[in-house]
């Protein structure tokens, strides 16, 4: 995929209303289709992101389109013609969003500058609506006392004065909404609020204008109020995700310092490198690219990346990723991947690949919220109309009640009911580095009651270390390590690293393919090739040295656990999971690492057959299987498994395969992803009760004109939050 913000992308929103502005941004890829990424304004529920997704489905030339709720980042990809960009902006702008060409930075900008809009508009709404309150309680307490009509009069005006331009100014959010959703001929949850809140404040003036003895201005300026209350808590835990997403794009956008082949150095755009580059990277600078160190020695933070709390040493050969920050000494690196092929920009798009599908409760929430607005509507309008025909009351308090209606209806808590617990859920799990790639994981980690473990690489390490090193002559190690330095393999590096900088290369070493290293007389490798007699049937690997006057030494290494692994498989089991270990390894590594971590249930030498075969056996039993394996093997029993896991040092494809990927070297995220998914679970269906026993309730009442359009003010917003604040509490319990 290529970087787009190497075309320079505007800072000026403005700049891309021009059509031409447009082809800078366009990508041509080498299939012939084009891409571009656009930030769509407007963008606040599940069903505007179905809306525009469905609208682009219609296009015969469009390969695909998906929006990201949280970034409102949309990438389209089309057939034909570059120019028919302006078409895909035309079908998002005719659905009454703005569409303009995607910047990280202008995204974070445009979140602060709504959080910004929406605390101003609070403040002015919280401040007219308390001034308002006071007046309405004088005037209360004066049809008790037989106020006269003109100091009752007065007050209604000076109330007046207060609301409508604080109406005017604090519900410019719902109103640009409406607007827009209006001209675009459809109905989103604004237009119900807009219609309450302009009905209420209108009618209130024409009662004052008449001097009638009752105007609800309070009820229109204190309804905006808990509304915006409850946008600005709904920003803000969408902020939780947004942010995330947002810094790691920009860690990866650092300024280079790129050494040429002349030995000069030039500050250059993270947007610029390319592979093969030498990157100087300075202490307190994070790596603008992947690559491998060439020069130096020095540490490295990468908590933010792999969620690993201790710096980690690296030198000549180890590897670096974008991101991380260099906190030892100046290193040379030799940029490897760059841009949208980091691994950085691959967990960016693995956050935003899990927002872009919806779980089965989001459609239903939109499902619901869609249908709800001309429901709510038609409500109102039937209130209205009935209460005039049937009940005998005039327009006036007949409106009245529809407007209680309205407010009533509003399907703020039903629409928030599943995204906010979704959104507090998967900032929660991202801030502790586990991604989730399919918006129903969450529901189907919910349902888990089987967990599958493989062994190499996910309850191990996948990094064989020397054991015995103390019973080892120096001599004997330097030698094998001298040896091992010409080879790759493994336990070959595991020598090199135990022997430690005593090590001097050996020249003219030869590598015998599955065999071993041969220099002269002497070989390092498998028993059969350095003739040793038996099978060596134990639990651990090994290499023999084998040279002419010495007695052949044995190395024996093993893949340690993961250091929480035990830890974390005894709270599984506490919590009642059942719990398997399937590995291809040999029946005494698995048996010696099972009983060392607890496990009962094992088997070896399973092939990806047999472990996919498994998976599918407890899942013909009625378990729901969660598998967390790494490997290319792992791929068919990660696809297969109810639910799966792969850390963030798996195989691209068992990382594709899988639901969610966690970083670091610990399992602890494997307890707390249940952990969370489980509340989450809990707290969407008390969400749903909660948005729907409020409606049962208010809706009759409201219908029956037993409430006043402040008290439905009141209702509606203290459902909103209720729902958020019960969403909230996921971030704060412990799972």
């Amino acid at each position: 995929m290529t970087d787009l913000a190497a075309t320079g992308v505007p800072r000026d929103l403005s700049a891309a209303d021009d059509s031409d502005a447009l082809t800078d941004f366009i990508v041509a890829a080498p299939d012939g289709t084009f891409g571009i990424h656009l930030l769509v304004e407007g963008v606040h529920c599940g069903g505007c992101v179905r809306k525009i997704e469905s609208a682009l489905a219609d296009d015969a030339t469009v390969v695909d389109a998906r929006v990201n709720l949280s970034t409102r980042r949309m990438t389209a990809h089309w057939s034909g013609a570059a120019a028919h960009a302006r078409t895909i902006v035309n079908t998002v702008e005719s659905l009454g969003f703005r569409a303009v060409p995607f910047d990280p930075d202008v995204a974070v900008s445009e979140h602060e500058k709504q959080g910004r809009e929406l605390l101003r508009t609070m403040a002015v709404a919280g401040f007219a609506a308390g001034n308002v309150m006071l007046l309405s309680v004088s005037v209360w307490s004066g049809h008790a006392q037989d106020m006269d009509e003109a100091t009752r009069s007065l007050m209604h005006w000076i109330s007046a004065l207060i609301a409508l331009p604080a109406v005017a100014y604090a519900g410019r959010p719902f109103f640009r909404s409406a607007l827009r959703a209006v001209a675009a001929r459809r109905i989103n949850m604004d237009v119900p609020i807009t219609l309450a809140v302009v009905l209420a404040a209108g009618m209130s003036l024409m009662q004052t204008i008449d001097g009638a003895r009752h105007a609800y201005f309070d009820s229109s300026i204190s309804l905006l109020f808990f509304l915006l209350i409850g946008r600005y808590l709904d920003h803000r835990a969408r902020g939780i995700v947004r942010r995330s997403a947002e810094r790691l794009l920009a860690l990866g956008r650092e300024p280079a310092v790129v050494i040429g082949e002349d030995g000069r150095q030039q500050t250059v755009a993270a947007s610029r490198i390319r592979p093969g580059m030498a990157l100087l990277v300075a202490t307190g600078s994070r790596f603008p690219a992947d690559g491998v160190v060439e020069d130096g020695e020095s540490e490295v933070d990468t908590s933010l990346i792999t969620g690993e709390t201790l710096p980690q040493v690296v030198m000549t050969g180890d590897t670096v990723l974008a991101g991380s920050l260099n906190i030892g000494s100046t290193l040379v690196v030799r940029a490897g991947a760059a841009g949208d092929n980091t691994v950085l920009a691959e967990i960016v798009r693995l956050v935003e690949s899990a927002e872009q599908k919806r779980s089965r409760y989001v459609a239903l929430a939109d499902r619901l919220a869609t249908a709800y607005a001309p429901a709510v509507h038609g409500l109102a309008a039937g209130t209205f109309l009935g209460w005039i025909i049937l009940g005998g009351l005039a327009w006036q308090p007949s409106l009245l009640i529809a407007v209680a209606v309205l407010i009533v209806t509003c399907p703020c808590a039903l629409g928030l009911a599943v995204p906010a617990v979704q959104v507090v859920a998967s900032g929660r799990l991202m801030q502790a580095g586990i991604l989730l790639k399919n918006a129903t994981a969450l529901e189907r980690l919910a349902e888990v009651d089987t967990i599958v473990f493989d062994k190499t690489g996910t309850l191990t390490e996948g990094r064989p270390e020397l054991l015995d090193r103390a019973t080892i002559a120096d001599e004997d190690l330097n030698r094998a390590a001298s040896l091992a330095a010409a080879s790759g393999h493994p336990l070959a590096r595991a020598l090199v690293r135990a022997a430690g900088e005593a090590v001097t290369p050996e020249q003219g070493v030869e590598e015998v393919a599955g065999r071993g290293l041969e220099h002269g007389e002497t070989r390092l490798g498998s028993r059969v090739w350095c003739g040793i007699a038996g099978d060596g049937d134990d639990d651990a690997m090994e290499l023999w040295l084998r040279s002419a006057g010495h007695e052949p030494v044995r190395f024996r290494f093993r893949d340690r656990a993961r250091e929480d692994a035990a830890d974390t498989i005894a709270a599984l089991l506490g919590k009642g999971y059942a719990v398997e270990l399937l590995s291809g390894d040999r029946a005494a590594t698995v048996s010696a690492m099972a009983t060392e971590l607890g496990i009962e249930t094992w088997q070896a030498r399973q092939s990806p057959a047999d472990k996919f075969s498994r998976i599918e056996a407890l899942a013909a039993d009625g378990r729901m299987v969660l598998f967390v394996g790494d490997g290319l093997n792992d791929a068919p029993a990660l696809a297969a498994a109810h639910a799966s896991m792969s850390p963030g040092s798996a195989a691209d494809i068992s990382q594709n395969a899988a639901d969610v990927v966690f970083q670091g070297g610990h399992l602890g995220p494997v307890t707390m992803a249940l952990g969370v998914a489980s509340s989450a679970r809990k707290l969407v269906r008390q969400n749903f009760a909660l948005s729907l026993g409020y409606n049962m309730i208010a809706v009759p009442l409201a219908i029956a004109g037993l409430v006043t359009p402040l008290v439905a003010a009141l209702a509606m917003s203290a459902s909103s939050l209720t729902v958020v604040g019960n969403a909230l509490r996921l971030g704060w319990k412990k799972p």
